[in-house]
């Protein structure tokens, strides 16, 4: 079981640092450009554009680590109060916006406003929207297609986000 573990851990060190690395290559990779000072105006706009999206990916990966870290500790506790699920997965959606577009991907959405309010914290139903998007976006290839679709199901509201990525292997769903 110790080995077992030890193997997870590092596993999801590897990935963690590839996480990291991969905003941390393209603020890189962008600033010696800036500062090289052989781009144009446009070329400059895009590249602080990239950096500062990168840069907030990074510190949100690195939220999301304390988060992991606060939650095996047991000492992570949500402010619940209404939250407007529409208004959640709209802000979200406009977050990853300009990542779909630079992949040219079709983002569809269908937004049901009978999905009403839940309970929860607003912020980390947020995250859990934002990282359902990232993902979709990040593993749907170039031209693809994103669905994004909000509905009532009795008496709970049910977010669906799917894409035409590869997905899952089926061995590996289960972890």
């Amino acid at each position: 079981e110790a080995d077992a573990a030890n193997r997870g851990k590092d596993r999801f060190l590897a990935v963690l640092s590839h996480e990291l690395r991969t905003p941390l290559n393209a603020i890189l990779g962008w600033a010696r450009l800036l500062r090289g000072g052989h781009l144009d105006d446009p070329q400059r706009a895009r590249a602080i554009e990239v950096i500062e999206r990168n840069a907030q990916l990074q510190t949100q990966l690195v939220a999301d680590l304390l988060d992991i870290s606060r939650i095996a500790a047991g000492k992570m506790e949500l402010e619940r109060s209404p939250v407007d699920l529409v208004l959640v997965v709209r802000e979200a959606l406009e977050v990853v916006a300009a990542d779909a577009e630079g992949k040219q991907l079709t983002l569809v959405t269908s937004l049901d406003p009978a999905a009403g309010e839940v309970v929860g914290e607003a912020r980390r139903l947020q995250q859990v929207v934002l990282n359902l998007l990232l993902n979709a976006i990040k593993f749907t290839p170039e031209g693809g297609r994103v669905e994004v679709r909000l509905e009532r199901h009795e008496a709970s509201a049910r977010l669906t986000v799917a894409d035409t990525g590869e997905g899952i292997e089926g061995a590996l769903l289960p972890r």
